[in-house]
């Protein structure tokens, strides 16, 4: 009985690797060599097999990380093309206000509020967007919002009352909100952590010119022709992009890749073991289970998660100050520098190079600080390696604000001006993507929950920071408004700056899983 019992295991053991050498050949799976559990004579009894766990094999053309560069860049230009219309849409409005106000018989507050609801939108849309991501995947997500933006902010153009116009800015902000999810989840699924700085570099340049490009266009369009074509323009470009996308942007979920894998290696093997990790997590729940957990993943992560909370926070108060003078920026040279509203609009040019230089320096230092101290550390690598690079930040932002105030406050050149506002630009571009790169590191599995959460307070600080804009320079005038603002950015900025550098590492332990 005994040697028949080896026999038996023997045989066992040659017909599963027969198993896995086939699903090698036909799918190319790294299929996890773990100690394989045999029946010990309980038939009834299914024993979890950690050989048939589906996994990508070191440098699997499949995984999206080993795709080659000319596919990373395809799929990571038409995100960024898509973002630039985004933004531009969000910040094009601002020379307009007056013009729509008359038109529509608006308030400055209702107006403002059409400016800005549009962020309210991108503060609630991740929310949802980011986990059905990563339930159905990154590609048919993006192609949904993309049809989904176009057709509001088409309506936003035919609007012939405030309601309309303020309701329809806020169904397309919501779908204009998975670029602050999506992208950077996409961004984290196919580039290495090596790479990191150099991706979101390059992924910003396009759309980092939609914040400035937006005002610029806008301001020409309200002198020469109506502000409805605002709207009819960015909804054909946006047409055009969504057309050109179609062929570039693949899937690139690496959980359900590999969920897809263990399906087809279940069919073609005809062996139900065949498992990837997504699918264990998912067993003994039902679907809508699973898209009540996947969706309640952003806000958990806020709530019980210390470094999500911080980098919210921070996030939030940079993203505020940035819609802050935006809104108020072409105000100041039309009122105080007595300009055209389509000339006033020429000086966001400075708030785009001082964006465009932060994203730019930022890349490289981004990851050259990484390579340097992980290799001081032995190779070992954490998010808080990305930390250093806050501090110099940290400082341009209210040197810049400060800058901006006293110079508008005492009518100087205007060039002063716009330095000021540039030095505040590039600070806080900078800032913003190190926290990004931070989140993106700390949460690998789920960026797009991870990305959300901390959009969150962003988008609702860029929505309510604009409203008091006005009555804040009225009451305090430039200088001190601005004043009050640096001195906010600077207590925050420092101190939890310092935070995740000493004690980032014990936080993100407290809550060691996203799942």
């Amino acid at each position: 009985m005994a040697g028949a019992s080896d026999r038996s295991q023997g045989f066992n053991e040659d017909e599963k690797e027969t198993h896995q050498g086939v699903a090698a050949r036909d799918m190319s799976p790294d299929i996890e060599r773990g100690k394989a559990q045999t029946d010990t004579g309980h038939s009834n009894v299914e024993v979890s097999d950690d050989a048939y766990l589906v996994t990508f094999n070191t440098g699997d053309a499949e995984d999206p990380k080993n795709w080659s560069k000319k596919m990373k860049w395809s799929v990571t230009l038409a995100l960024s093309a898509t973002g630039f219309n985004r933004i531009m849409v969000s910040t094009m409005m601002a020379p307009a206000i007056n013009t729509i106000a008359t038109d529509l018989n608006m308030s400055n507050t209702e107006s403002t509020m059409a400016l800005s609801v549009y962020l309210l939108a991108t503060a609630f849309g991740p929310l949802i967007i980011g986990p059905l991501s990563e339930v159905y995947g990154r590609k048919p997500i993006i192609h949904i919002t993309n049809v989904w933006f176009l057709v509001f902010n088409l309506i936003c153009g035919f609007a012939h009352s405030k309601g309309l116009l303020i309701a329809a800015r806020l169904l397309a902000g919501f779908g204009a909100s998975a670029v602050f999810s999506l992208s950077y989840g996409v961004l984290g699924d196919v580039w290495t952590p090596e790479q990191r700085g150099h991706s979101l570099s390059l992924f910003l340049l396009i759309p980092l010119l939609g914040a400035a490009v937006g005002p610029i266009v806008g301001g020409f369009i309200v002198d020469y022709t109506t502000w409805r074509w605002m709207f009819w323009a960015t909804t054909i470009l946006q047409g055009v992009c969504e057309l050109c996308s179609l062929p570039l942007i693949r899937e690139t979920y690496a959980p359900l890749l590999l969920r897809r894998r263990a399906q087809k290696l279940r069919e073609t093997c005809d062996d139900s073991r065949y498992h990837a990790e997504i699918e264990d997590n998912d067993a003994g729940h039902s679907t809508s289970a699973t898209l009540r957990h996947s969706l309640s993943r952003p806000l958990r992560l806020l709530l019980f998660h210390p470094t999500i909370q911080l980098q919210a926070l921070l996030g939030g108060l940079n993203y505020g100050l940035l819609y802050f003078a935006l809104a108020s920026f072409s105000t100041l040279y039309v009122s105080a520098y007595h300009e055209s509203i389509s000339i006033s609009g020429l000086h966001y040019i400075a708030i785009c190079a001082g964006e465009l230089l932060g994203a730019q320096l930022c890349g490289p230092l981004m990851d050259y600080t990484y390579r340097a101290l992980k290799a001081r550390r032995g190779g070992t690598a954490s998010p808080e390696l990305r930390v250093p690079l806050l501090l110099p930040s940290a400082l341009f932002t209210p040197i810049g604000l400060l800058i901006y105030g006293w110079a508008a406050r005492y009518h100087t050149f205007w060039l002063v001006v716009d330095i000021g506002m540039a030095m505040f630009c590039l600070g806080m571009q900078v800032f913003d993507t190190t926290l990004r790169a931070y989140v993106m590191d700390a949460y690998p599995a789920h960026v797009g929950s991870a990305s959300a959460a901390t959009q969150l307070s962003r988008s609702l600080m860029a929505f309510a920071f604009p409203l008091f804009a006005e009555r804040m320079y009225d009451a305090l005038g430039y200088g001190w408004g601005n004043s009050l603002l640096a001195f906010v950015s600077l207590g925050l900025a420092l101190p939890a700056t310092a935070i995740l550098w000493w004690w980032g590492p014990k936080l993100r332990a407290k809550r060691l899983s996203s799942y």
